[in-house]
């Protein structure tokens, strides 16, 4: 178990670094901020004396190495616009996200699976077919054009809810909506996958053989072995909960996250988009390993093989 958990967390502490570091490099080599903060106009020594207020003079190879040094005490930079903490400026956002993301992840998660598990169950049947039609429909169109379609019915049309803000709960409902459905095709269809494979199992045959009724057989053989695919996306999409904002909450004005990265990266601010995606990164990274976790405790050896590997 040891080996399993070091192994885990090796390759997590790498990929963070990884992700962090080609952040690093994109953002240094797709301009200077200094002549996208400040005016065209301005004088070339006021543009010289911002690029080293903010160690942008400096070689790359050495910022990389300074801003890798302050990660490592907790210091993640300022904002370039207002001189504030990137990480203060981030968390005043999060709680806007948290209020799309987690009612998301509860919807793909509350309709994707059950959903699947009938398809899988009706195979071929008009259910089976109806299920994976609106699943495909749900992955396929693109979150900003559903978004934009949802507007233009139920804001613009029928007048029934807000366009856009953050005034009441009704604003909620249409980005919540738009975040939800491809995901919950996508679960759906994984989850209809998993349910047939393990329908087809040897197993499941003979317990059926013997007379256990097929909701126990479902319920007690089915269900708990087609968990490990769909935990596997479920993770994945947990994620990728502030990266998946991005879309939505610039369509519908939302003030969380995503739409701060949005802003960030046009302003060219690099300690709040380089602290975003490392909280991406992180948020990643530790959903991945939950599930890494989860598939140790249900397959035991899944444990085996990662302790065997690890020496």
């Amino acid at each position: 178990m040891i080996g399993f958990l070091g192994l885990r967390l090796l390759r997590a502490a790498l990929t963070i670094v990884l992700v962090v570091s080609f952040a690093f490099i994109v953002l240094r080599l797709s301009g200077d901020p200094a002549m996208t903060i400040m005016s065209p106009e301005a004088p070339p020594e006021a543009i010289a004396a911002f690029r080293t207020a903010w160690g942008l003079d400096r070689p790359v190879w050495e910022q990389y190495f300074s801003y890798f040094g302050a990660i490592l005490q907790g210091e993640l930079g300022q904002s370039m616009r207002d001189g504030r903490p990137a990480m203060a400026v981030v968390l005043e956002r999060i709680p806007a996200t948290l209020m799309l993301t987690i009612p998301a992840l509860i919807v793909k998660v509350g309709i994707g699976v059950p959903a699947g598990v009938f398809a899988a169950l009706y195979r071929n049947s008009w259910i089976d077919r109806l299920v994976m039609a609106l699943a495909v429909a749900g992955f396929t169109v693109p979150s900003f054009v559903l978004g934009l379609i949802l507007v233009l019915i139920f804001a613009v049309s029928l007048g029934w809810l807000p366009s856009g803000g953050q005034d009441s709960w009704r604003n909620i409902i249409l980005p919540v909506i738009t975040m939800s459905l491809g995901g919950a095709g996508v679960l759906a269809r994984f989850t209809r996958s998993a349910m047939l494979e393990v329908l087809g199992q040897p197993y499941i045959r003979t317990a059926t053989a013997k007379g256990v009724p097929w909701a126990a057989v479902v319920r007690g053989h089915a269900l708990p072995n087609a968990a490990i695919p769909t935990i596997t996306i479920v993770g994945f999409m947990v994620g990728t909960l502030i990266a998946g904002a991005v879309v939505v909450e610039s369509v519908f004005s939302w003030p969380g996250v995503g739409r701060l990265l949005v802003v960030a990266v046009a302003n060219r601010d690099l300690a709040i988009v380089q602290c975003i995606l490392l909280l991406v990164a992180v948020t990643m990274v530790t959903a991945n390993f939950t599930v890494d976790l989860l598939y140790g405790v249900l397959d035991p050896r899944l444990r085996g093989t990662a302790s065997t590997g690890a020496h």
